[in-house]
């Protein structure tokens, strides 16, 4: 299949270059949201120190990993 041209010559990301970026883009909100959402959660339960920090962290990768996944099955979708 050949490589559509942009109006200046540039070509078009690929398949699995547009997946990647929906994993990077959805890892990063999803980060985002873990550590707003984790925050509130590790404070509520009255966490401090380390266990605050670990908690925290946890949710952000959780949060980060769903979103992403998602965000990179939407984008190979679209493909």
């Amino acid at each position: 299949m050949p490589v559509a041209v942009g109006p200046y010559g540039q070509s078009q990301p690929s398949c699995f270059d547009r997946v990647k970026m929906g994993f990077v883009m959805g890892c990063a909100v999803g980060m985002a949201a873990g550590a707003l959402f984790g925050t509130f959660s590790c404070l509520r339960i009255r966490m401090r120190g380390w266990e605050l920090m670990g908690g925290i962290g946890k949710t952000m990768m959780q949060g980060g990993g769903t979103f992403g996944t998602f965000m990179a099955i939407g984008m190979g979708i679209r493909c």
